[in-house]
């Protein structure tokens, strides 16, 4: 038996890449080689695939060609946009030496050392490209200890950072509000579900993230930052701990975390942010939305700060009644309000820039921002210093965006009026800053000048017009003379040295030009060194400042929600909501801010609504025809509630409202089949969690229960959710619906009343009115409906013969479909076209011939070709 021949080892750099992707684990492993970041094997098919690229092969490894791709260093950014986008998570593997350190340290074949020096995450980014300006990008971590869950969560694009104890059944709805870009959790813990990465179980331990977060902000107890329980620390634990190994050891800046207290908002599920599109509409993105409508900020700190206020409204009627003041003063001073909004729109993203420079990735441009930002906040707090009658929130605010003079001075003296972005070429400190760093600049300049006059010296010695001195990466300075021209600097004697000859010119070097050239180069690399270490003693005072800095930056981000907020109340005609201490929820001309402005671009009116639920009137049951408009008066009053919450205006004449605890929506149909659940089952499933979670202060909107199973059954669920509603959970609701014998139900809950959408029909067509009034429904109108949405005159006209039966049926014996089995197929299309030929004759006998003009005659013609075709 011939002996098994052994693999060949692998080649060095082989070698070497497959240690970094054993260590970069599932991550595409960027691997630099020279001006390229390179991929190999499963790697470059992947993203070969995912960028368009091309995918070749390079060497061998195990017998076999290996898959390669690259892509450039300098467009690198694009790329990994790409790849985050599409799910994928990155390791980038730097080279830490040059390949001259190399050969000097170890020979001319040896290997350049290259090693991880970051991971690129969805829930890590920082850079501005990556990002979108008006969104946070949020890192979420779930602990558990003790059968306790907590969530802690993580922008480290500003330094925000929350923990929040969340249980088991408040943990999708809190995943749901922060909507994070990515989600980590213990390998071993009961909650991998929710995680797209799971990290090892040492990560989540309750009392290695205690001191963790000890050593991360220097103190010796965590009592000041609130209660944190056992989850909690395990969570930021492991938050903390993922954030050291995705940026190898150099933590970004968080700042002190926030300890969300139990209740400090309204607690709405995943589903409900669903159904009610608070910040992004079912379809994706935020078009659509209620965020979509309502935002009118001009910064990306302000979008981002109202998304999260739409996400979470507020508990605390006083906070909310500040947030309530602040938008008042702007909305009624116009001119304040537009000089405010006029100074934030020209201020640059502070928080982000800081972000940036405290993960090591910032450049000489994001601290311009940083001086150009806080200067503006500076002069806007000296302006709302001086107002009159300011609100307590603005009080609180306008502290805020003072201070920072010493830093403003700072880098207005040492920076450049427009930074540039990349460091390395130098030339953003500005001239005076460094007298020795000017005089470097003077001795380059200098140099380069002396280089231009030898130049033309050399010309006039040569007699060669065409001489030029020309600087590349590779030769440095040389002579470059066409190729016919060279053959006397050839010579010994002539003084100059060859350095290469290419197609058409020949390149020399002259003792003169040598001399010039190092002086040029030695100043440009002394003035290079010389930025760069002012760069980063800047960085450093700026960050020193840090938590300043970001308390300025969210005193921005608040003043410009409150202004935006008011800007359109202003526009919309929205109101100021009054909070009283009762369960009770009474508007006036409520209107649906989303549906509102579709129906103005149409060049429509919104047609408005009351809605008055009390302790005595708690529960609506909301009767009508399809299309009529229930769906949108449930889901308004849902976002008026949301709105006022939030600290908003709403839109509507009038609004007295008394604190939700908990909203639930269950509006609309959906199927999640991924997990085994039919449209119906899900519809169950959302109803049953109300039942058991809504509590006497709570706000429900219930539309069309029990609709998806047969019609005794439905009607049962629906007849036992309005008395669970009604009698235990005695929540305020409105409960839409088709099952009229829910409405006998009035005669045994005292707390229900009946209302319906109106409608009529007007010579055969359905008007819808929109409008709600008292009362229940004469009837559902549904065939009406179907003749609106164009269903054909046979059928509609067999629909109301089977009616007909199904109504008689009711009385019978036999049930509810007695009778249909002699209900002939076609009758009612025999019938339809009978009505139609007895309409066109009786049209054609009411016409007096000799009296028509011709004109008359081709409108009658018109006419009753019209009528037949309506048939």
């Amino acid at each position: 038996m011939a002996a098994a021949v052994p693999s060949p080892a692998p080649t060095p750099m082989m070698a070497q890449y497959l240690s970094l992707k054993a260590e970069a684990g599932d991550c595409l492993l960027f691997y630099r080689m020279g001006d390229f970041f390179e991929l190999f094997f499963e790697d470059a098919r992947i993203a070969a695939g995912c960028l368009d690229i091309a995918l070749t092969a390079r060497g061998e490894h195990d017998g076999e060609k290996v898959p390669m791709c690259g892509v450039p260093v300098h467009a690198a950014t694009a790329y990994l946009q790409r790849l985050i986008k599409a799910g994928h998570r990155v390791a980038i593997a730097e080279q830490t030496e040059s390949p001259e350190a190399a050969r000097k340290a170890r020979g001319s074949k040896a290997l350049v050392n290259r090693a991880i020096v970051r991971f690129v995450t969805a829930g890590t980014l920082t850079e501005e490209a990556l990002l979108d300006s008006r969104e946070h990008n949020w890192l979420a971590a779930i602990g558990e200890a003790g059968g306790e869950v907590a969530v802690a969560a993580a922008d480290i694009s500003t330094g925000q950072f929350r923990i929040c104890a969340v249980g088991a059944d408040g943990l999708g709805a809190e995943l749901a509000r922060l909507h994070a870009a990515e989600v980590i959790a213990s390998e071993a813990g009961d909650l991998t579900d929710a995680a797209t990465a799971l990290r090892p179980r040492s990560e989540f331990d309750s009392r290695a993230g205690e001191d963790r977060l000890k050593r991360l902000f220097g103190v010796a107890t965590l009592d000041g930052f609130g209660e944190i329980g056992r989850a909690g620390l395990a969570a930021a634990g492991g938050l903390v701990a993922y954030l050291e190994h995705t940026a190898r050891g150099a933590l970004p800046f968080l700042r002190p975390p926030s300890v969300a207290a139990a209740q400090e908002s309204v607690a709405i599920d995943a589903a409900t942010r669903d159904s009610l599109e608070l910040t992004e509409a079912q379809g994706g993105g935020r078009k659509g939305s209620l965020l979509d409508a309502v935002d009118r900020t001009v910064t990306g700190a302000g979008a981002r700060l109202l998304a999260a206020d739409l996400g979470a409204p507020l508990m605390d009627a006083s906070r909310i009644e500040e947030r309530l003041a602040l938008v008042g003063f702007f909305h009624d001073g116009a001119g304040a309000r537009e000089r405010l909004r006029g100074t934030l729109r020209a201020l640059p993203d502070i928080g982000r820039a800081l972000g940036r420079l405290a993960a090591g990735r910032g450049s000489p441009r994001d601290l311009g921002q940083l001086r150009d930002g806080l200067d503006g906040a500076w002069q806007l707090g000296e302006r709302l210093a001086g107002v009159e009658a300011p609100p307590a929130l603005l009080v609180q605010l306008a502290p805020r965006l003072r201070g920072h003079g010493a830093l403003i001075d700072l880098l207005r003296r040492a920076l450049v009026p427009q930074p540039p972005i990349d460091a390395a070429q130098g030339g953003y400190i500005a001239a005076g800053y460094d007298v020795a760093l000017d005089d470097l600049r003077d001795t380059g300049a200098g140099g380069r000048r002396a280089i231009a006059a030898l130049e033309a010296e050399l010309k006039a010695q040569t007699g060669i017009a065409a001489l030029k001195i020309r600087h590349n990466g590779v030769l440095g300075y040389h002579v470059e003379v066409p190729a016919r021209a060279a053959d006397p600097l050839m010579a010994a004697e002539s003084g100059f040295t060859h350095r290469q000859t290419l197609s058409g010119v020949v390149r020399f070097n002259t003792p003169a030009l040598h001399e010039v050239a190092v002086r040029v180069s030695q100043a440009g690399a002394h003035a290079l060194a010389a930025e760069a270490a002012h760069l980063e003693e800047l960085t450093a005072a700026a960050l020193s400042s840090r938590e300043a800095i970001a308390d300025t930056a969210d005193a921005l981000a608040r003043l410009d929600v409150a202004a935006g907020l008011a800007e359109r109340a202003a526009e919309g005609g929205w109101t100021r909501p009054r909070l009283v201490d009762r369960p009770c929820f009474e508007v006036e001309g409520g209107r649906h801010p989303v549906v509102e402005a579709a129906v103005a671009r149409a060049g429509e009116r919104f047609v408005s609504n009351d809605c008055r639920l009390s302790a005595d009137k708690r529960l609506w049951l909301v009767t009508g025809p399809n299309m009529g408009g229930k769906s949108t008066f449930l889901r308004q009053n849902a976002l008026i509630a949301v709105l006022a919450q939030a600290g908003s205006f709403v839109p509507a004449t009038a609004a007295t409202l008394g604190l939700v605890d908990r909203l639930f929506s269950r509006v609309g149909a959906s199927d999640n089949l991924a997990r085994g659940r039919s449209t119906f089952m899900v519809e169950m499933v959302e109803t049953a969690a109300i039942l058991a979670q809504a509590t006497p202060n709570s706000f429900v909107i219930l539309d069309e229960v029990g609709r998806g199973t047969s019609t005794y059954d439905g009607l049962a669920i629906a007849w036992a959710v309005v008395e669970a509603i009604h009698e235990v959970n005695r929540c305020r609701c409105l409960f839409a619906t088709h099952y009229h014998e829910l409405t006998r139900l009035a005669e045994r809950c005292d707390a229900l009343s009946l209302h319906h959408v109106r409608a009529r029909e007007w010579k055969g067509d359905l008007v819808l009115l929109h409008e709600v009034a008292d009362g229940p429904a004469d009837r559902s109108y549904g065939l009406a409906v179907a003749k609106l949405a164009g269903m054909p005159p046979a059928a509609v006209a067999r629909a109301k013969a089977v009616l007909a039966k199904l109504e008689a049926g009711r009385s019978k014996t036999g049930g509810l479909a007695a009778g249909l089995d002699d209900l002939p197929l076609f009758a009612a299309a025999q019938e339809a076209e009978e009505a139609e030929c007895d309409a066109i004759r009786a049209e054609v006998e009411a016409l007096d011939v000799d009296a028509l003009t011709p004109r008359e005659a081709l409108e009658t013609l018109y006419r009753l070709k019209a009528l037949a075709r309506e048939g």
